[in-house]
């Protein structure tokens, strides 16, 4: 029986990989970082219905990780591609773990004991982890993964593991498959807020991205769901978002939208206002582009919970001795205001992730002017590439929301599927 790779482990990638196995067909499912999620398990909701994102992607998260026909491959990458369609042979580069994942049953006693902290990426840098750790609870695999950039080697994990999973030393592998056809979905990066100095991200303290924010009001975040001002500690009084941070800006390079960054901002307001109803909440936007199924009336039930609109951007965000301080002109009625927030946050645009140019340069496949993979013809669906038996799905050719990732992922398991079968 002929197999399929899934490049990426997001929710696009996830939901692809089950189509094809739930059609019995054997599937490599290829994820660089240690666990499988992607972005959206880093969200605490999803809009319009402010359903929990991991009640939504943790049973198919569960789903992949047992399932008899996925073999899951984390902390991996392709590094090379050869072959023709129906024959493709795909070169995979898998980073050491330092972990024997036979013997690892996430327990992690490790981590508890480990006495290094640094950053947290799942955090979005505002959570700490230490030199061992999950990356999250939900973690699939449920296996802790060692840094040995940042470990001291102090001997403690080793101690500790009574199963003596934990290793020293360990290489990277080198492994090459043969798949009937290839899911390219390796989803977003985000846009560096430092590229707008102006706006005071990392110089001012209570000046954040919306991903930060993102882990902040999460219930598994670093303040458990507590919104609280970085410099003090304190619930804010008033809270600004800031659209268009990296879209549809040209002094960047980023003339497109990115789709998702206003439902966002409508979806963390709602869920600020119902935490905390005393706190004053102002979005300042370009245009609402609220397109999808039921948008238009989670934009109104923003307005109804007390979120303040405000049409125009400011150019800079500055620090006063109470905190954060803008300057904005509202362009519908010409008044100019001067708004002193306790805390700002930036709603930053996507971008592509890194490593599409040597993806698309793999898989042959162009890229767009945006550095978005360009799929064969947006006519005929953006799933096909110029490659046969090569396939597309997520924000890996364009800024989606997460139902759009989830249709693209079963339309390109299809076309794979229907490529596997073809060839037996």
């Amino acid at each position: 029986m002929r197999e399929v790779a899934v490049i990426g482990a997001g929710v696009a990638g996830i939901q692809a990989a089950l189509e094809i196995a739930g059609h019995g067909i054997p599937v490599h499912l290829i994820e660089r970082e240690p666990t499988i999620g992607g972005h959206m398990a880093m969200l605490d909701k999803t809009f319009p219905t402010n359903d929990c994102s991991l009640c939504i992607l943790s049973p198919k998260m569960a789903e992949v990780g047992r399932h008899p026909l996925i073999r899951l491959h984390t902390c991996t990458e392709v590094t090379a591609v050869k072959g023709k369609p129906g024959n493709y042979r795909l070169t995979l580069k898998r980073m050491p773990r330092y972990i024997d994942v036979e013997k690892c049953n996430g327990c992690g006693e490790c981590e508890l004991i480990c006495p290094v902290e640094v950053y947290h990426g799942y955090d979005a840098g505002i959570g700490v982890r230490k030199a061992i750790y999950k990356p999250h609870p939900q973690a699939i695999p449920d296996l802790v993964v060692k840094d040995a950039a940042h470990c001291i080697e102090c001997g403690l994990c080793y101690d500790i593991c009574d199963l003596e999973a934990i290793l020293k030393e360990e290489k990277e592998e080198t492994l090459e498959i043969r798949v009937a056809s290839v899911v390219i979905a390796t989803g977003y990066g985000t846009f560096d807020a430092r590229k707008k100095p102006a706006l005071g991200y990392l110089t001012i303290p209570d000046v954040i991205t919306s991903l930060e924010f993102e882990r902040l009001i999460n219930a598994s975040g670093p303040t458990g769901g507590k919104v609280r001002r970085l410099s003090t500690g304190e619930v804010p009084r008033s809270v600004v978002f800031i659209q268009c941070v990296g879209s549809r800006d040209l002094t960047v390079d980023r003339p497109w939208c990115s789709s998702v960054c206003c439902m966002s901002a409508i979806k963390n307001a709602i869920l600020l206002k119902e935490k905390h109803p005393a706190t004053e909440v102002t979005i300042c936007y370009q245009d609402i582009r609220a397109y999808g199924k039921g948008y238009e009336e989670y934009y109104v039930r923003a307005e109804r919970t007390g979120v303040r609109f405000l049409r125009g951007l400011p150019g800079e965000v500055w620090a006063d001795e109470h905190g954060p301080a803008l300057q904005v002109e509202n362009t519908e009625t010409r008044e100019v205001l001067i708004l002193k927030p306790d805390l700002v946050v930036l709603s930053i645009g996507l971008e592509p992730a890194p490593g599409s140019e040597e993806i698309a340069e793999r898989f042959g496949i162009p890229l767009e002017e945006s550095g978005f993979l360009k799929p064969l013809d947006d006519k005929l669906g953006p799933i096909l590439t110029e490659r046969p038996g090569i396939y597309l799905a997520g924000t890996i050719t364009a800024p989606r929301d997460i139902p759009d990732c989830v249709a693209q992922g079963e339309a390109a398991a299809m076309r794979a599927f229907t490529d596997a079968i073809r060839e037996e």
